[in-house]
């Protein structure tokens, strides 16, 4: 694995921040993209770079448009920089009941969760093939194998990209590309830890109460999932015992799809 190239979209924070780190920390070289600001995010490359002795670059893309992508991976290529490894992490959340779901919010979801993924898997595939190896790795979610009310558009796309896991697995079976996705449950992101404060605040009661109340009604370890867990999961699917693992859905979830 070191000496590769690994493009892992959103990974500017939260999960997909923590996979970024586990393969760097394995001498992958790294392109981040996601939003937030420059001077900070110019920190993290640079700390990243010098702490694991790796390339990082950091590409600014809006994936909900095709053809961002697709300039994206031209760049690279013109960098020659090829990408080994695509992990489609980036995604966005809204919730709302169907009848009331705005319907420029489906679209939003759909674009970033499911179809970003398939445009970026379309542009990496040829250099993958032309090299000889490749490892894709989708971060799905627990909704991708049960639902909740009021997450239409979030739980759609995320049984769409198991689908497309599992498409993707076939085309390339007799391959050394691979292609696995990975089903997080609730996993503590400054986004959630965000949720967890408010909770706190409305309902009067302490952050760990907080935590508990919202972990309880979905994850029976009352414990979250962490980037960094996943990140060794991801490495683990990106490493060379994982070559015959083609087209799985690794939940990790604290049991959350066992109940």
């Amino acid at each position: 694995m070191k000496g590769k190239t690994a493009l892992v979209t959103g990974s500017t924070s939260g999960i997909g921040l923590g996979i970024a780190r586990s393969l760097a920390a394995r001498g992958v070289n790294i392109v981040l993209n996601g939003f937030g600001d420059a001077a900070e995010i110019e920190k993290l490359r640079a700390g990243l770079a010098a702490e694991h002795s790796v390339t990082v670059v950091y590409e600014n893309v809006d994936l909900t448009r095709p053809s961002e992508i697709e300039a994206l991976f031209a760049r690279l290529a013109q960098a020659g920089i090829g990408v080994d490894i695509l992990v489609n992490n980036a995604g966005i959340q809204h919730v709302a009941p169907i009848e009331s779901f705005p319907t420029d919010r489906w679209d939003a979801v759909i674009a970033l969760n499911l179809s970003a993924a398939f445009h970026a898997t379309r542009c990496a595939m040829p250099g993958m093939k032309a090299r000889g190896w490749g490892r894709i790795v989708n971060i799905a979610s627990a909704h991708g194998l049960v639902a909740s009310a009021e997450k239409v558009a979030y739980v759609a796309a995320k049984h769409g990209i198991l689908g497309m896991t599992k498409v993707v697995a076939l085309e390339t079976a007799r391959t050394s590309i691979t292609c696995n996705a990975i089903c997080p449950g609730w996993v503590l992101t400054p986004l959630v830890q965000k949720q967890i404060d408010a909770r706190a605040q409305q309902a009067g009661i302490t952050p760990e109460a907080a935590k508990i109340a919202l972990l309880s009604e979905k994850q029976p370890s009352l414990e979250f999932v962490t980037p960094e867990q996943l990140g060794e999961l991801t490495a683990f699917l990106c490493s060379e015992a994982a070559a015959q693992v083609r087209g799985a859905a690794y939940t990790m979830d604290g049991g959350w799809t066992a109940q």
